[in-house]
C-alpha cells in the first residue's frame, strides 16, 4: 500500500526553523513528483513547494521563496523541506503529496482542491509559529 508519512513538525518561535521529513513506503518514490502543501485554519490548501524525481527541478510558492528549500534523498525514499526564517503567517498542518509529473504537480499548486487531483497523501505534520 502506497504510504506517506510527515515528521518533523512543531512549535517554534518567529525567525527559526524547521525541517520536515517525507517519508514514502509501498512505492518507488523516485517514480514522482513531490509536493508540499499546508492548510492554515479556516483556510483552503495551498501548494508551498514541488521538487521533481530526479532532484534537477524545484518549485517554490512567492510567499516561502528564498526561505524553505526542497531537497529529496531516494536512496532512502524521503522527501525534506527545510523551512528558514519562519513567520506566524506559516503556522499550518505541513502535507506532502506524490504526483505523477512536476509540471502535473505544480500545476495542482494553484488548485483549490489539489487532493482530489495528487495520488497519494499523508496525514500532515503541524507546524506552529510563534510571533
Amino acid at each position: 500500500q502506497a504510504q506517506l508519512v510527515e515528521s518533523g513538525g512543531g512549535l517554534v518561535q518567529s525567525g527559526g526553523s524547521l525541517r520536515l521529513s517525507c517519508a514514502a513506503s509501498g512505492f518507488s518514490l523516485d517514480r514522482y513528483a513531490i509536493g508540499w502543501f499546508r492548510q492554515a485554519p479556516g483556510k483552503e490548501r495551498e501548494g508551498v513547494s514541488c521538487v521533481s524525481n530526479s532532484d534537477d527541478n524545484t518549485y517554490y510558492a512567492d510567499s516561502v521563496k528564498g526561505r524553505f528549500t526542497i531537497s529529496r534523498d531516494n536512496a532512502k525514499s524521503t522527501v525534506y523541506l527545510q523551512m528558514n526564517g519562519l513567520k506566524p503567517e506559516d503556522t499550518a498542518v505541513y502535507y506532502c503529496a506524490a504526483g505523477k509529473s512536476f509540471a502535473f504537480t505544480v500545476a495542482t499548486m494553484a488548485l483549490t482542491d489539489p487532493d482530489r487531483h495528487l495520488e497519494v497523501w499523508g496525514q500532515g505534520t503541524l507546524v506552529t509559529v510563534s510571533s
